[in-house]
């Protein structure tokens, strides 16, 4: 795993999506070390972590739209 990788506050939802697959198949290959499992674990759980508040967001934009649609 990449010591420079990007602060996950910062990432898209795509890229924290796509960067969460990589780490998931990364860990399912199982060749890690325990430490490096345990770093790409903390990082998945911050990656889904960002995912699910980008689709909240999107779901919150979506509920105001259709709220002002219906007025």
């Amino acid at each position: 795993m990449a010591t420079d990788s990007p602060d996950v506050s910062q990432l898209s939802y795509e890229e924290a999506r796509d960067e969460l697959v990589r780490v998931v198949t990364e860990l399912e290959q199982g060749a890690a070390t325990l430490e490096q499992s345990l770093q790409l674990w903390e990082r998945g759980e911050a990656l889904a972590k960002r995912c699910e508040e980008w689709l909240i967001g999107a779901k919150a934009r979506l509920d105001a739209a259709r709220a002002a649609a219906s007025e």
